[in-house]
């Protein structure tokens, strides 16, 4: 799964993709409590539920579709390794027309 997501005043907000396919991430977060839920978005289709707690450096919670399709999950930042290789396969990816060196790809932070 590839997740991008924002924390502003309260607010949560994001997009990514995964197996099932793109998806827009909406909801909410409480500094205090440390617990966030969202709607994952699958545009045209269907919607994921998500309740969680951040702890140390990550979420850890619940999702749910309906009350029989339902599991656990965690969500942990890139580390600045993983940000790196994910910048140099996408320059192994691009056609090379000269010898000239290409430029990297930004790499995109969770």
């Amino acid at each position: 799964m590839d997740l991008q997501l924002a924390f502003a005043q309260g607010r949560l907000t994001g997009e990514g993709n995964d197996d099932v396919g793109a998806f827009a991430v909406r909801g909410q977060y409480d500094v205090e409590s440390l617990e966030c839920w969202w709607t994952k978005i699958y545009p045209g289709s269907h919607e994921v539920f998500y309740r969680g707690y951040r702890e140390g450096k990550g979420i850890w919670g619940a999702w749910e579709i309906t009350p029989f399709d339902h599991g656990g999950f965690h969500i942990w930042p890139r580390q600045a390794s993983e940000l790196e290789a994910a910048a140099e396969s996408a320059v192994d990816k691009q056609p090379r027309e000269s010898s000239a060196p290409q430029p990297l790809a930004a790499p995109q932070a969770c």
